[in-house]
């Protein structure tokens, strides 16, 4: 879907959710789909806290004013992310699936691998720094992606998908879509080279493909309910196949929009749909109505057919 909707404030939405109630294979007899998008909530925690780092670092190196207010907004709605996301792993380890193992490999990825490095001020240390905000740019075409796929994932509905995971994945995707452009803009502000964007989008796919698989792979390995759990990438196709995961076509033709010089975020998702649904999000208006009465946030459980 395209966008046609101008720019609107980018705001942090102070949600929370309860997951008494959420099953294991929250799609319910696809434990493969189900895990694969669990891995998200492996890798957002950890990949959102080092968005919010690196554009701390990055803001006193704004000069236009209306990008610097969408950079802090931006980071309000990561912090948030990766919050919500964090607090799913308490019940994943509740019904067996312990995933510290896995995430700890996560976090030295994001603070280790592309964490601060010590470098002399000047040229290098900035080197590191763009590098890591051509990085996010990469990343978030696919957060993007991801966000427009689940508004639009009409079989996981069909499926008896849990509606409260939906809400956490929808509400997420709709704040992904909305602040869809900022991490791009940001990267054309300070730099926006051709061969960076290039070099930054074959490292972040690559560490994209690989980290979702090894975290399927583990969460499949693990789950106490199968007896021989595996996952391939045959597994991914068929269920994109069906619409209960992204269609591999379509995450192949992403590559090309990104690797023209002609992209802009804008082209891709869209605004009317992003702000839609977080205006019928039950946790997001929970959070809307706890913020206007001045108390704490509510956690949201949906019962199905409530969005």
């Amino acid at each position: 879907m395209s966008n046609k909707r101008g720019r609107i404030p980018l705001k942090a939405r102070k949600v929370s959710f309860s997951w008494d109630g959420t099953p294991l294979h929250w799609v319910p007899g696809d434990p493969f789909a189900t895990h694969t998008m669990n891995v998200l909530h492996l890798l957002l925690p950890a990949g959102e806290r080092w968005f919010v780092h690196v554009y701390r670092q990055v803001l006193p190196y704004i000069r236009d004013e209306r990008l610097r207010e969408d950079v802090i907004g931006f980071i309000g709605q990561e912090a948030m992310h990766s919050q919500a996301h964090d607090e799913v792993l308490p019940h994943l380890k509740e019904q067996g699936l312990d995933p510290t193992p896995y995430t700890a490999q996560v976090d030295w990825f994001f603070e280790k691998l592309l964490g601060d490095r010590t470098l002399p001020p000047g040229r290098a240390r900035r080197w590191w720094l763009m590098e890591r905000v051509a990085l996010i740019a990469a990343i978030e075409h696919y957060t993007a992606f991801l966000g427009d796929w689940i508004l639009n994932a009409e079989e996981l509905d069909r499926r008896g998908a849990d509606p409260t995971m939906l809400d956490l994945l929808r509400w997420h995707g709709a704040e992904e879509v909305e602040h869809r452009s900022v991490a791009f803009d940001l990267f054309t502000h300070l730099d926006g080279g051709y061969r960076r964007r290039v070099r930054t989008w074959a490292t972040a796919f690559a560490a994209l493909v690989f980290l979702f698989q090894r975290g399927t792979r583990f969460f499949m390995e693990n789950d106490p309910t199968l007896v021989d759990g595996k996952a391939s990438f045959r597994d991914f196709y068929v269920r994109g196949r069906r619409g209960t995961l992204p269609a591999t076509g379509d995450l192949l033709k992403s590559v090309p929009r990104y690797l023209s010089r002609s992209y802009h975020p804008s082209q891709e998702g869209s605004t009317e749909q992003a702000a839609a649904y977080l205006a019928t999000s039950p946790a997001a208006l929970a959070a809307e109505a706890a913020e206007s009465e001045g108390a704490g946030v509510p956690s949201a459980r949906v019962e199905k057919g409530a969005v």
